[in-house]
């Protein structure tokens, strides 16, 4: 089957649709929808009567969305996850999740590079493992793709799901899933996200629901491969993060989250919303629960406050390194960056070993910044003078 989307959408400006339920009314149409009670009503004012006008394909025969103006189609992809409801996901076995530091860097390939990255944990991507085509790994075990990487044999492994659509459909379209990733377990990897399948602001709420199913099937299969494994939150919705929030209270094998800001998630001011929505979810679920993500560095503080530990999958080392850009400290701590013009042929490996250095060295500069901000705040005197936001003055937030 065909999941690629191809339709081409017809709003400028997606980001206009952002749902906020605190300051927008609830659309008319939600009001005796039968998938009320999952989905929670779109909020985006008067001029949308429902979701179904968020389709705008002018043949609804041909719309590739889980959408129910094609009705043939959406019951075949209904019946692809069972029902839109995530709790009537399988369970999965408890797995421990080893500690990971601060910072990962995400390592796509060895090209100009003659050496090996020496850092001892590594994350890598999914689809760089996996043949979409056949669903067989691409490497027989972890010398094979140490080599292929110019990565360490010995160092361990972070395989993250995050990829652009297409790739993300292709490996939701394998017919031999579990085979993949019984292949999977036995590179030994640390920790593993499903794939982010897309919940855009520009569809069907149904669209979205059946992506997020997805996800938890995603989850749910990758654990019982005995994998470890953090399931990936993406939502459009308060609603959404509340469905999040509430399996995760009721799984005790999820112990792990991930999410990322690389996309929509971080763009202009949503991030704050996703980042309030996350905190909503961590302080529900009631015990501590790590999170992974890729992207917003901005809002690391405040996750950091509620989650047990916050791992960042940086791309910056990599992808900087590729450009030709060094990282380096200011006088006052900031990390920047600037050109480094290479010969031609000149390999980018003390480049890229000092960059990956430096990023890990930033945050780890960061995690300690934020245990000692907590520790001041556990230790300070009873009537210290608070201020707008009901914290104490933190002078490095002052310009």
């Amino acid at each position: 089957m065909n999941f690629s989307v191809s339709i081409k959408r017809l709003y400028r400006n997606p980001q206009s649709l952002w749902d906020d339920a605190a300051t927008a009314p609830g659309s008319l149409g939600c009001l005796n929808c039968v998938d009320r009670g999952i989905c929670g009503g779109a909020h985006k004012g008067a001029s949308f009567f429902d979701c179904n006008d968020y389709c705008r394909c002018s043949d609804k025969t041909v719309c590739d969305l889980v959408c129910r103006g094609n009705p043939a189609l959406y019951v075949e992809r209904l019946r692809e996850v069972g029902s839109l409801d995530l709790m009537s996901a399988p369970r999965a076995p408890v797995i421990d999740i080893a500690a990971l530091p601060g910072m990962v860097p995400l390592i796509e390939h060895n090209s100009t590079r003659r050496g090996t990255l020496h850092f001892p944990i590594i994350a890598v991507s999914l689809y760089r493992l996996v043949d979409l085509h056949t669903g067989a790994m691409r490497f027989p075990d972890r010398e094979a793709l140490a080599k292929e990487l110019g990565i360490d044999p010995d160092a361990r492994l972070v395989v993250s799901g995050v990829h652009r659509d297409r790739k993300i459909e292709r490996y939701w379209a394998l017919p031999n899933r579990p085979e993949t990733l019984a292949q999977l377990q036995k590179l030994d990897v640390c920790l593993v996200t499903p794939p982010n399948f897309s919940v855009l602001t520009d569809v069907p709420r149904t669209d979205n629901l059946h992506a997020m199913k997805r996800i938890m099937l995603a989850f749910a299969e990758m654990a019982q491969a005995g994998l470890p494994t953090a399931l990936h939150v993406n939502a459009r919705t308060e609603r959404d993060y509340a469905r999040w929030a509430e399996v995760i209270a009721a799984r005790e094998e999820i112990s792990c989250i991930a999410t990322e800001f690389a996309t929509g998630a971080g763009r202009g001011h949503r991030i704050e919303w996703h980042v309030d929505q996350l905190q909503k979810l961590a302080q529900f679920v009631g015990r501590p629960l790590r999170l992974v993500m890729r992207g917003g560095t901005r809002a690391l503080e405040p996750l950091r406050s509620v989650f047990n530990t916050v791992t960042v999958i940086d791309t910056d080392s990599f992808n900087k390194t590729r450009c030709r850009k060094e990282a380096s400290f200011t006088d006052a701590g900031k990390l920047v960056w600037h050109a480094h013009p290479t010969a031609m042929g000149e390999p980018l490996d003390d480049l890229l070993q000092h960059n990956v250095a430096t990023l890990h060295s930033h945050h780890t500069y960061l995690e300690r910044l934020h245990s000692d901000h907590r520790l001041a705040a556990s230790t300070r005197p009873i009537g210290t003078v608070e201020h707008g936001n009901r914290k104490a003055m933190q002078g490095r937030y002052l310009r």
